[in-house]
């Protein structure tokens, strides 16, 4: 499982000019799933952005979560991450899993974060998504299950 992580001022998802998915400060995430992915790798990325210290303490210092700073999070679904790029000029998808596959551990992963008590929106699994965001620092990191 692949997560791209962006700390947000404020983010939203559009399908077919309708927001699904909006959320003030937070965290942005871009979920990718390829096929050796299991629930327990969505477990270990669920606790791991949970626990993420990228949001300034009183002292400014990077030492608070997402729920220390009292944050949502926006979930998107986003096959892409496992494009593979080194030939040629059109990515290759094929380390995506499939949908029938993705859908369920995607929705494993938003699943997880609710029950840790974090406030979550999403986008629409498999949708053509308008996803907007205004990153905050930036802070932007990517985080592999695998790795």
């Amino acid at each position: 499982m692949k997560v791209v992580v962006q700390r947000s001022k404020a983010a939203s998802v559009t399908v077919a000019g309708e927001v699904v998915g909006a959320i003030e400060s937070g965290l942005v995430l871009l979920v990718g799933v390829t096929h050796e992915d299991t629930e327990a790798d969505a477990k270990w990325m669920a606790e791991k952005i949970a626990g993420l210290r990228i949001f300034e303490d009183e002292n400014g210092k990077m030492n608070g979560s997402v729920q220390d700073a009292g944050g949502s999070i926006l979930s998107v679904s986003q096959f892409t991450l496992y494009g593979d790029c080194k030939k040629g000029k059109r990515p290759n998808f094929m380390a995506a899993a499939r949908p029938e596959q993705a859908e369920p551990l995607y929705e494993a992963f938003n699943a997880m974060l609710r029950a840790m008590g974090i406030r979550l929106a999403t986008g629409r699994f498999g949708a053509m998504m308008d996803v907007s965001l205004v990153n905050d620092g930036p802070v932007t990191l990517i985080i592999d299950s695998r790795a």
